[in-house]
């Protein structure tokens, strides 16, 4: 009888035949490196589990024995042994580091340096996950969550009700280097998230609420913290993209894809890959929901999935490379274009003459596409004009340049956020600088009459010209007045188109001479 070692994907890692009789029981010890096995002959047989692989870059990572390591560098093809008090249990390898869970200690190696690990001790010697980040690490064991730098030093111990970390998961936890994310195990439709750095529970400590169960989440990696996303695919297979730090907005979580079965960030840029109905999807940018959603399907790489085999798991996605484990258990890899992670560099530090010379090099249209969404989240419109131009989306070049002409800043912020659909927030905006006609325009435009004329009732101002547009609209569609409230106050105020007119001009000259004293007053500070 032989003895079959797999995995939950059913794939074998090893058959041995021990000659031992039949094995009639097993049983594995509790961090999962070590198998008991009782047998026919009455013997009891031990297995440790050796030859796992890890890869980062340049660097593949064997465990030969159950203290020892080899790292080779494939591109010089040096080797180095490394050795461990104890048995190895939990290694993990990325962002530069080596990071090894021993049934005492915890070894942080720098991939520039394997001689000399930094040491420190466990609390337990079961850690159950390893997840790293550019600048520290978490580990989870029977009794909690620690995030440590790669000097060894405790940052931090995030605690909430419940905490079960034992049951904890690569696909239930994720780590950036400001952010964690934990999927509730009593709740999965619950994301909880927790400040990297102090362990408390972000904003108001409201946890994140999807519709669903979700059953994988992952934090994207790079860029500030107020601009940190996290990705989640629930149980019906769509992926899910949202902002975790909302300061005080309404979440708002945005679909990007359906029948997607796992998931990665890029290691150093804002770049999302899937594997989606069989096909390895990339988003090039998906933050492109929040500003403009219809520019996402321009934003995609689609790649066939006949290289790969049934059912593929993505194990990460480093530089431009790509890395799957097929059904079969086998490795496979896929290149990604270089040019949208330089596009991101670029983007990140305002450097758009270099974003506009790289998107012309490349020819490429999700290219152009990604930066149209990036310039205007960033509110450069000139080059998000440039950009719009490029994939023929006239209208919105139309409308770029009608935020152009807008006579305040105040009045280009709030059609900036009515361009990304944040209508609330557009109106607040001009309430606030209080530019009543534009916020009443705003509504008008939209044809939110109702709340067009509860503005102008309620700062009374502009009444007429909310009565004056309603009745151009009806006569427009040859319908007539139902609505009460239009009713009421049609009898009380007197249209006349040419009073309207001038009220409107009279508003607008008057926002840009304030606009235009504003900035007089900015010129004589700065030269003080």
């Amino acid at each position: 009888m032989g003895l079959f070692v797999g995995d939950g994907s059913f794939w074998s890692y090893a058959l041995e035949k021990p000659n031992t009789g039949s094995v009639f029981s097993l049983a594995w010890s509790a961090d999962g490196t070590q198998l008991a096995g009782a047998c026919g002959n009455g013997h009891v047989i031990f297995a440790h589990v050796v030859e796992q692989h890890w890869e980062w870059k340049n660097f593949v990572i064997t465990l030969t024995k159950r203290r020892t390591m080899q790292v080779r560098n494939v591109m010089n093809d040096a080797v180095d042994v490394l050795e461990f008090r104890d048995r190895v249990i939990k290694t993990s390898l990325a962002y530069g580091h080596l990071v090894v869970a021993t049934s005492l200690q915890c070894y942080v190696y720098n991939s520039r340096n394997w001689n000399t690990p930094l040491i420190f001790d466990l609390k337990e010697g079961t850690v159950s996950l390893i997840l790293q980040a550019e600048k520290h690490l978490l580990l989870v064991d029977g009794a909690g969550l620690y995030v440590f730098s790669y000097e060894g030093r405790l940052i931090s111990s995030p605690k909430f009700p419940g905490m079960r970390a034992d049951v904890l998961n690569a696909q239930g936890a994720s780590l950036s280097y400001d952010t964690i994310g934990i999927r509730d195990k009593s709740d999965e439709k619950v994301i909880l998230l927790f400040d990297a750095l102090s362990g408390k529970a972000l904003g108001d400590g409201k946890p994140l609420t999807h519709k669903l169960e979700v059953v994988e989440i992952a934090l994207d990696q790079s860029g500030p913290s107020n601009e940190r996303k996290i990705a989640l695919i629930d149980k019906n297979r769509d992926l899910y993209v949202t902002s975790v730090r909302h300061l005080g907005r309404e979440t708002k979580i945005c679909k990007l894809g359906s029948m997607v079965h796992s998931m990665a960030w890029n290691d150093a840029a804002n770049i999302l890959c899937g594997i989606q109905d069989n096909q390895l999807t990339v988003w090039y940018y998906p933050s492109v929901v929040f500003t403009d959603k219809e520019l996402l399907p321009k934003t995609l790489l689609i790649k066939d999935g006949s290289e790969f085999s049934r059912a593929p798991h993505i194990l990460s996605y480093v530089g431009t490379k790509v890395t799957l484990r097929q059904g079969d258990g086998s490795l496979v890899y896929s290149n990604i274009p270089p040019y949208p992670a330089l596009l991101h560099e670029y983007s990140a530090s305002a450097r758009w003459e270099d974003a506009l010379r790289l998107c012309r090099f490349a020819k490429d249209q999700s290219l152009w596409a990604c930066l149209a969404g990036m310039a205007m989240a960033h509110r450069e419109l000139t080059t998000a004009e440039m950009a719009y131009a490029a994939i023929g989306e006239l209208p919105r070049v139309q409308y770029i340049n009608f935020i152009k002409e807008q006579p305040s800043k105040e009045s280009s912020l709030a059609h900036m956020l009515m361009f990304s659909g944040q209508v609330q927030e557009a109106e607040a905006t001009l309430l606030q600088a209080g530019l009543i006609y534009q916020a009443i325009r705003v509504n008008i435009d939209l044809f939110n009459w109702e709340r067009a004329l509860e503005l102008a009732v309620k700062h009374k101002t502009h009444v007429d010209t909310v009565l004056a547009y309603r009745g151009k609209f009806l006569q427009k569609f040859g319908r007539e007045e139902t609505n009460k409230r239009f009713l009421q106050y049609s009898e009380g105020v007197e249209v006349d188109w040419e009073k309207v007119q001038a009220k409107i001009e009279m508003e607008l000259s008057n926002e840009r001479e304030k606009a235009a004293n504003t900035s007089v007053r900015s010129s004589v500070a700065s030269r003080r």
